[in-house]
């Protein structure tokens, strides 16, 4: 049996969405990030460590993926912030010895070396702080 859907809420979508992108500036809160974290490998070498820890990430409820272009690491890195993901996680040869990574925050810069549930605890609670915030409105 076929369903109809009248246009108007679509219309209605339409204008929520253009309304939300207006009020952010693109810059979507945390928890509705399509994507919240991009992994940057700093050369091809580490691809496999970023897609290991993208992979983590992703088991853990949280969106990433991996740059894994043929590009510089400061063109990736800029390309990414304009983008405005939340989470840049920067991976090389020190990450993957140490099983870290090199954790830079849109607007914010560069937060140091953290291992991967550490990350992922900071991020749980940022999401968590948001959540709880919108929730005492």
């Amino acid at each position: 049996r076929p369903i109809m859907i009248h246009r108007a809420p679509f219309g209605s979508m339409e204008r929520f969405v253009a309304v939300l992108l207006e009020h952010t500036g693109g810059k979507f809160p945390l928890w509705l990030s399509p994507d919240q974290v991009v992994v940057l490998p700093i050369s091809e070498k580490f691809n496999e460590y970023a897609r290991k820890v993208s992979e983590c990430l992703n088991n853990s409820d949280i969106r990433a993926q991996v740059d894994d272009r043929n590009e510089k690491i400061g063109r990736k890195i800029r390309d990414n912030e304009l983008k405005r993901i939340p989470f840049l996680l920067v991976v090389g040869e020190k990450e993957e010895q140490n099983g870290q990574v090199s954790v830079r925050i849109q607007g914010e810069g560069d937060k140091g070396s953290m291992g991967c549930d550490e990350f992922i605890a900071l991020v749980k609670d940022k999401v968590a702080a948001e959540i709880e915030t919108l929730n005492a409105r």
